[in-house]
């Protein structure tokens, strides 16, 4: 099966992003998870986190209308919603470490069922820093996962136990891949949604660990 089946990066994003309720600070880590500030969530009030010292930023910039002194935390130039404000890195970590998090949204490669991830070194791989993913998981509120559910070679993502450098145990509360919506549940994988054009079947072959599906499972909505 492809890596590419099922939703895009940002219809992945959208959906971690609906999640998000009026009044959370979000931190939004690099990669698929930035695009969940471009998402449309009506009128509730969600302010987010970028470890680099931005707080209350909106969606990437226009083309065009880019303002290179103001990146997310994969470098992205965003705009700025009212209110918002431009901190040092120290107090940044210092929201994070003071427990303010609702919720961080974080790419990995790998999420086991007791809710363990991976995402700062691959196997074999010299050097590199685990970052501020630690200082995340160890004090948000919350820690959501996006990720593609299989690698290019179409090994699972999602396992019975990581086998890669682990980043935290036991934290991770919902996993948003282009299959579906999931919770590690300690024994498994719970299926809660289902992307369109995906069959559980073909979902359950794809998935390291034991998957189990939610009664009256939906299909997850999408913006085309």
């Amino acid at each position: 099966m492809s890596g590419s089946k099922g939703l895009n990066r940002q219809q992945m994003a959208d959906r971690a992003a609906r999640e998000f309720q009026d009044g959370w600070i979000v931190n939004l880590g690099v990669g698929i998870p930035t695009l969940c500030s471009n998402t449309d969530i009506g009128d509730r009030d969600i302010t987010y986190h970028s470890e680099n010292g931005v707080i209350g930023y909106g969606g990437v910039a226009p083309e065009g209308k880019e303002d290179l002194n103001l990146v997310n935390a994969g470098g992205q130039n965003v705009t700025l919603k009212p209110g918002a404000a431009v901190v040092h890195h120290a107090d940044s970590f210092g929201v994070i470490r003071g427990g303010h998090i609702d919720a961080t949204v974080m790419g990995a490669y790998q999420v086991s069922m007791t809710g363990d991830f991976a995402n700062w070194k691959l196997k074999g791989q010299k050097g590199g820093g685990i970052g501020g993913a630690m200082d995340l998981a160890a004090c948000a509120k919350r820690v959501f996962i996006i990720l593609e559910h299989v690698t290019r070679d179409g090994s699972p993502r999602l396992v019975t136990a990581c086998d890669l450098p682990m980043t935290a145990r036991a934290v991770v509360t919902l996993v948003v891949t282009n299959y579906g919506l999931f919770e590690p549940t300690g024994t498994g994988f719970l299926l809660r949604e289902i992307a369109p054009g995906m069959t559980v079947d073909e979902i359950r072959a794809a998935t390291g660990g034991t998957l189990t599906v939610a009664d009256g499972l939906r299909t997850i909505a999408v913006v085309v």
